[in-house]
This record gives C-alpha cells, structure tokens and sequence, in this order.
C-alpha cells in the first residue's frame, strides 16, 4: 500500500492536489454583499421647478446567502470630504428640506442573491442654488454579512442644468394667433401680464416690435424722438416709456408689463427690477380683428418692425404677477399656474407652430419657416 502512490501518474498527482486547493478556497471565500449598481453615484440634472423624485436602491452578494440577511440605509454627512477629494468637487449637503429615507431596510431572503429596495423620495429641488452641486451620501450598515468596502456607500448628486436649449430667431418674420381659442380672456383685459425672453442682435431702426396689437396695445423698442434700444408701451390712448428702459445688444435680457385696471397702474420690468411705474387708465384688448390688427409677435405696422434677434419664454397672464413671481420664473414657469393664457416656450423646432404650453390651444403661427437657435440658459457663471 504504501507504494500505490508510485504508480499514479504525476498528470493525476496534479490534478488531486488542484481540485483540493479549489475546494478549499471556496470554503474560505467569504460572501460579502454590496450596492447593486454600475457606480458609485447617481446624477440627476435639475431643471426648473421640478417635482417629487424617488429612487432606490438595494444590494446583492456574490453567492445565496445562507441565512437572511438584514440590512439599512443611513444618511452619512461625513462621507462628504471623501466625496469632494475623490471627484475634485466642492459639493454641499443637500438640505434636509429636499429629502426623505422612506424606506431604510433592504433584506435578502435566504437562498437569494438580491435584497428588497430601500427608497428615498426628494422634493424642493426647485429652490436649490443652481450655481451650486449637492450631494446626498449614504451607507449600508448591516452586521449580518460583511461588506464589500468599495461598494457600500452611494452619493446622490443633484446640479442645475440649462433651462432653455432652443430659442427662436425671429429676424425677418413674425408669429401670429387669431382667433384666440380663449376670446374671453383677453377681451376688455381688466389685469394683464406679458412677459418675454429677448436677445436683439441689432436695434438701430426706429422700431423693434416684441409683441402687441399695432395702435391697440403693444410693446416695442423705439418710436420717432427715442433712441432705437427704448422700451416703448403704445397704446390707442396713449404711449408710454422712461429712459430707464434702455435695452442692450448681444445679451440676454428679460421684459414684462403688468396692468392692473383696479389701481390704474401699469407696471415695466427688465429682468425682473421695476424700472418704470404710470398710473393711468388703459383700455386692453388683445383679441384682434381678423385683419390688419391681430395679436403679433416680432411685427407691428409692416414687416420693417421685427426683432431682429431671439426670443423665448413669452407669457401673456390675466392676473398681475408680483414683481418676486417675475423675477423667480424668468427662464420658466410650470404651465398649470393660474392666470395662465398662453405660453410660448419657442423651443419647439418646428417648421410654422410654435406650441401654447398652458394647455389652452392659443398656438401662434409663422409667417414663414422659423429659424431655430441652439443655447444653454441661463449660462453658467
């Protein structure tokens, strides 16, 4: 017997001694879970006043577990060093306000390789700094089975991104609605709002039309006696205007007017500062008549008066908007707010529509193939 192995050929002495130390190491290869995911974090572009979010996640191990497996979720602010070093940042927390762990405990049954989902909801995103990155970091605590290192914490990361991508170039043409699916509204108009988005490449004519009805109610740049870049509020009682409402080229700048018939006040804003103030009695009315006098954007008397420039987020209201609900929805607005009665996005890269995104229909009309311009607004500081 003790000379058996001397006929056993070495080919056959390896592969005993192989298929051993195989055994063997697998009875030492400890089961570890981690975070199922491809990475480490997850990056949500904020745009806009955006509404509640939720995402989740669990954790798998490498082998069926042996027994169940409990595990949870925490919140860890002190994993916020870390993060900043390993991807050259300085992110912030994300505030407490903006979060919820609605769901913390992850379990994998026995026999299984996959856990529950633990799920966090995030609300009041809209209101961050869009000049800042936020970052939420959270850790998988278990003592049911160990973790794998580099896999047991995840970073939920939340940035702004560009508001407005397409604008529309409106030099040399002009955009018309008539009849208004909502006559009602903008007929013998007791409050009043409209507002725009303008870049005008050039104002060196006499007139600059942004929107209106010619010798009813209309916003312009310039008039005969006023320099080419002046805001001018033209009126079938009268015309309107201070020095204050000078416009720049080659940048972008917000306008609005407000009306309000109880007070007699017409309000003019750029970029979201009030900049003029008249009281006085105005009769409007943005219906038009079928004709020679509708409701037009980037043209006035004759084809002359366009802008020649870019626009985008025109809004015309029948209710006042404050000065703070001017200023805070410059680049959007969520189309359900009330009073809205038309909403012009100019982001549609069409060929001749351009969509009314308050759901009311009142979608304007080109007079020939619209240009569109590719952006990122607001830019980035």
């Amino acid at each position: 017997m003790k000379n058996i192995f001397k006929f056993i050929p070495l080919w056959a002495t390896i592969l005993i001694l192989t298929v051993a130390c195989q055994n063997n190491d697998e009875d030492n290869f400890s089961n570890k879970a981690f975070i199922d995911a491809k990475g480490m974090t997850s990056e949500t572009i904020v745009k806009g006043s955006i509404g509640t979010l939720v995402k989740t996640i669990s954790i798998k191990t490498a082998r069926p577990t042996e027994k169940d497996i409990h595990a949870a979720i925490t919140y860890d602010g002190s994993l916020l060093e870390l993060y900043n070093k390993k991807y050259y940042t300085s992110a912030e927390l994300l505030p407490d306000s903006c979060y919820k762990i609605s769901e913390s405990q992850m379990t994998i049954n026995k026999g299984s390789v996959k856990s529950s989902e633990a799920a966090i909801k995030f609300q009041n995103l809209g209101g961050l700094d869009r000049s800042k990155v936020y970052v939420l970091p959270i850790s998988v605590r278990t003592t049911d089975i160990d973790l794998l290192s580099s896999a047991k914490e995840y970073y939920y990361v939340f940035k702004a991104g560009a508001l407005i991508n397409v604008v529309g170039d409106i030099e040399g043409n002009y955009l018309e609605i008539y009849p208004w699916k909502t006559p009602g509204r903008i007929d013998h108009m007791n409050k009043l709002t409209m507002e725009a988005l303008v870049y005008p490449r050039e104002l060196d004519k006499l007139i600059s039309t942004i929107m209106g009805i010619e010798g009813k109610f209309l916003m312009r740049i310039g008039d005969a006696g006023l320099p080419p870049n002046q805001i001018q509020i033209a009126t079938s009682y009268s015309n309107f205007t201070d020095s204050k409402l000078q416009l720049q080229t080659n940048t972008w700048q917000h306008v609005a007017l407000t009306y309000d018939g109880d007070d007699q006040t017409l309000k003019v804003y750029i970029n979201g500062k009030l900049m003029y103030e008249e009281d006085r009695s105005i009769n409007i009315n943005l219906e038009g008549n079928g004709y020679d006098r509708n409701f037009l954007i980037g043209k006035s008397y004759d084809d002359t008066r366009d802008l020649k420039g870019c626009i985008s987020e025109v809004r015309v209201w029948d209710v006042v908007r404050t000065q703070e609900e001017i200023a805070s929805h410059i680049y959007n607005v969520e189309p359900t707010t009330t009073g809205l009665v038309a909403y012009w996005k100019f982001d549609d890269n069409s060929s001749l529509v351009v969509k009314d995104y308050s759901g009311n229909g009142n979608d304007l009309k080109a007079n020939h193939t619209l240009s569109w311009k590719n952006v990122s607004l607001p830019a980035a500081k």
